[in-house]
């Protein structure tokens, strides 16, 4: 069983920048992405980026060049740095370790955090 914690989220301006972390406790099995996925209201749950078990990564054409996706091994810890925040980014931040389902955008099997939120205004 692995748990997933995430923290960092908050409310900021548009143009700003906020950094998530996911620390899972429990080791993560062999094979398994780790990624952000994200939910606003009244909408479905899209993948924002992930990190695949050969250390590739992915990202939403919507988040390139803004957000970095990384993964301390040594520290159970996922990280997602967002810089030139947009009021589109509103939506809850979800920390997921999955098997992906023919593409990294899809979960097979996985685990997921509960959440944080994050908050752009213009």
């Amino acid at each position: 069983q692995v748990q997933l914690v995430e923290s960092g989220g908050g409310s900021v301006q548009a143009g700003g920048s906020l950094s998530l972390s996911c620390v899972a406790s429990g080791a993560t099995p062999s094979g398994y992405s780790m990624g952000w996925f994200r939910q606003a209201p009244g909408k479905e749950r899209e993948g924002v980026a992930a990190v695949a078990s050969d250390g590739s990564t992915s990202y939403t054409d919507s988040v390139k060049g803004r957000f970095t996706i990384s993964k301390d091994n040594a520290k159970n810890t996922l990280y997602l740095q967002m810089n030139s925040l947009e009021p589109e980014d509103t939506a809850m931040y979800y920390c997921a370790a999955y098997v992906p389902g023919g593409s990294w955008r899809k979960i097979y099997f996985g685990y997921w955090g509960q959440g944080t939120q994050v908050t752009v205004s213009s």
